[in-house]
């Protein structure tokens, strides 16, 4: 079975994300490895650090993917780091950017066989937005090619600072079968290793399907 899915809709490493310390105890490591590459043109050692401050805290380690650029993707180090890890957490602003440097590389690869092969994966706003296929283009609320950890789901992140008018054509926008989940800041969509899906943090995810709402548990990615 996969590793634990999770998909945070913003606000990541601050009060109300409950839910890291579940994550790491699921990894059964101390450590997690963090790829910034969704923020490469926002300090991304900033966003390093916070995990740093955060994670310590949980009594864990962070480890740093090197990965801003598409390049960086190809590295045998950085690669190495990925495939090994048991948490992987996908960080930073941009899913557009975020998507451009992972894409089709050996890092994305990595990452792809270290979930297959148990290992926790979870991504906060452009994270989350770009392990989903379709992805949700933030810019303008349009859909676009995700890189598909999961499939027939798609998020909103930071969907607590969307207005009702831009959600709803998102949400239009969506065909009959594809399921689109609004999810808060400090808080994660989260899939379990047997499929089963649930919600955790302090919002409450609201999933769209087909101009209906079902419940979180009767997700089908």
């Amino acid at each position: 079975m996969t590793g634990v899915l999770a998909l945070v809709g913003g606000g990541e490493w601050s009060d109300g994300c409950s839910f890291d310390g579940d994550l790491l105890e699921a990894s059964g490591g101390a450590h997690v490895a963090v790829l910034p590459a969704g923020s490469a043109y926002e300090d991304p050692a900033a966003l390093v650090a916070r995990a740093r401050s955060w994670f310590g805290g949980l009594g864990a380690e962070v480890l740093e993917i090197p990965v801003l650029m598409r390049p960086d993707a190809y590295a045998g180090e950085a690669v190495d780091v990925v495939r090994s890890a048991s948490f992987i957490y996908l960080a930073g602003a941009s899913p557009m950017h975020l998507r451009s440097v992972l894409k089709g590389t050996p890092v994305w690869d990595a990452l792809v066989a270290a979930w297959r092969d148990g290992a926790v994966v979870a991504g906060s706003a452009a994270g989350a937005d770009v392990l989903c296929d379709p992805m949700v283009d933030t810019r303008g609320g349009a859909f676009t090619v995700g890189l598909g950890l999961v499939e027939g789901l798609a998020v909103i992140p930071r969907a607590n600072t969307w207005s009702h008018d831009k959600i709803h054509r998102t949400v239009a926008l969506a065909p009959p079968a594809l399921d689109v989940a609004e999810v808060p800041e400090a808080t994660a969509l989260l899939r379990a290793p047997d499929g089963t899906w649930s919600s955790a943090g302090v919002g409450d995810v609201i999933v769209h399907r087909g101009g209906a709402v079902v419940s979180v548990g009767d997700l089908r990615a």
